[in-house]
């Protein structure tokens, strides 16, 4: 289900997973408007698409700059303590298997809101982060979690700009993101997903996209 809170879609796309909308909005209405605070404010320049870098690029800067401070990185540790009862006769031995939950790490995390952002990683971040969504939220720590991540519709751009080979198929965009929400490796974690279009490049003159 899509769901657009702003009255253009021409930056974002938006969908959400197992009510994540309602929930972020009605259960976590601080959090919720601070991240649409973010969407809004948020751009991206051609210069920045040109440039390399990855995950440490000028573009999850940005978007870094307006959720910091107070929304903190943040990772799971555990040891799990297990119990092994027998019976006729009753007997129970106790035993601890430590680090079993560990490195799970969120980019930015207030309250009981989770949210990752995936620009230009391998494609299996998804997986990572995912599990970390899941994590996070089987053990109570979050209602909900999210992920800001590239359109396929930026793809005339980077084709236009010659660097489509810098932003290839096998990194994270959103169309190797939903197959995986779809066989549930998020659990049963709400999820609410950001697709970045086009809209959100401030520079992109009309004559930018055409067809090769």
């Amino acid at each position: 289900m899509d769901f657009y809170p702003f009255e253009s879609n021409e930056k974002y796309d938006f969908y959400s997973f197992n009510n994540a909308f309602e929930i972020l909005k009605y259960a976590h209405p601080v959090e919720f408007k601070e991240l649409l605070d973010a969407f809004d404010k948020f751009y991206i320049l051609k210069s920045d698409l040109l440039v390399g870098g990855g995950s440490e690029s000028k573009i999850p800067k940005r978007f870094a700059s307006y959720l910091r401070p107070s929304w903190r990185e943040s990772r799971i540790s555990a040891d799990l303590y297990v119990k092994h009862i027998m019976r006729s006769p009753n007997e129970e031995r106790q035993f601890v298997i430590p680090d079993y939950m560990d490195g799970y790490l969120i980019d930015y995390v207030k309250g009981k809101v989770a949210f990752d952002m995936e620009w230009n990683s391998k494609d299996q971040t998804f997986d990572r982060d995912l599990y970390a969504f899941r994590a996070f939220y089987e053990t109570g720590i979050i209602d909900v979690g999210g992920i800001i991540t590239r359109d396929v519709s930026l793809n005339p751009v980077f084709q236009s700009l010659g660097i489509m080979k810098k932003y290839g198929a096998s990194t994270t965009w959103l169309g190797k993101l939903l197959p995986r929400i779809r066989t549930r490796r998020h659990g049963g974690c709400p999820l609410f997903i950001v697709a970045i279009k086009p809209g959100c490049i401030a520079d992109l003159e009309n004559e930018t996209l055409h067809d090769e």
